[in-house]
């Protein structure tokens, strides 16, 4: 996966934004103002995700390439180095899981406008 893949996927989704809040090279997905996705532009080669916590501990155990997030919390948050025994199409089930799990973590009255807008969308 490259990071235009990884940014399009990210942006497919409803209510996201893009930005740069730490400084100019960690790219940052937001849903609803909570972050679910972060990235080194300048060196594309992990991607911090949210996940729940048991799967995050199985996939640790099951991927070399999956590991307790870097610099965020070790409970809530895995690294997927982008080359390696990952399979894309598991990394982009992550993003998605993570991109999930917050929303569900909303406002139920944002919630709510987000989980109707993904639906207009299918």
């Amino acid at each position: 996966m490259n990071i235009e893949a990884y940014r399009d996927h990210c942006l497919a989704k409803s209510n996201v934004t893009e930005s740069f809040p730490f400084d100019q090279k960690t790219l940052v997905f937001k849903v609803g103002n909570k972050m679910f996705a972060l990235t080194n532009v300048d060196d594309f080669n992990r991607v911090n995700l949210k996940c729940d916590p048991e799967r995050a501990i199985e996939l640790r155990e099951r991927y070399h390439g999956i590991t307790p997030g870097y610099h965020m919390s070790k409970v809530h948050w895995n690294s997927v180095e982008v080359d390696s025994d990952v399979p894309e199409s598991l990394f982009l089930e992550l993003i998605d899981h993570s991109y999930s799990l917050v929303v569900k973590s909303l406002p139920a009255a944002l919630k709510k406008e987000i989980e109707a807008s993904n639906k207009s969308n299918l």
